[in-house]
């Protein structure tokens, strides 16, 4: 699939809200998405193709990186958007010089998992009981990019 990854802009948000409905037990609201347009410690990326495939959001906090959310449209995964989104989100971070880039998932999101494992995260911890709706585990995964 030929996909474009940009930078999100307030065209993006209805789609995004629609997108963090189906993916999430806690969505972000379209007014919390329209926030970070304006905050200069958030980058959020979309993949577009007519219409909007998947989105990364980060958040940068003196040189650390935060992967606040990644969702791909259910018809669109497994065709590399979700790679695609993770790839340019770390980079970026490195280029603005942050140290690492992290996340947490649920323990039981095995596709997850498998793609940031494939991209350089390493687990780093365990967060109990961080998921509701239903109630999980969270596995912190982390991307150096320094020498620790």
């Amino acid at each position: 699939m030929n996909f474009s990854v940009i930078s999100m802009s307030a065209e993006h948000i209805s789609q995004i809200g629609k997108l963090e409905s189906e993916c999430f037990s806690s969505p972000w609201s379209e007014k919390a998405l329209t926030q970070e347009l304006d905050n200069e410690s958030s980058h959020f990326l979309v993949a577009i193709y007519e219409r909007v495939l998947g989105y990364i959001g980060v958040q940068e906090i003196c040189g650390e990186a935060y992967i606040t959310n990644i969702a791909v449209f259910e018809e669109f995964r497994g065709s590399g958007i979700g790679r695609a989104l993770l790839k340019r989100a770390a980079d970026g971070a490195k280029e603005r010089n942050c140290e690492f880039i992290t996340l947490e998932v649920r323990k039981s999101n095995s596709a997850a998992i498998a793609l940031y494992k494939s991209e350089g995260f390493e687990e780093v911890g365990i967060r109990k009981n961080f998921y509701t709706a239903p109630s999980e585990d969270a596995v912190l995964y982390t991307k150096y990019f320094t020498e620790r």
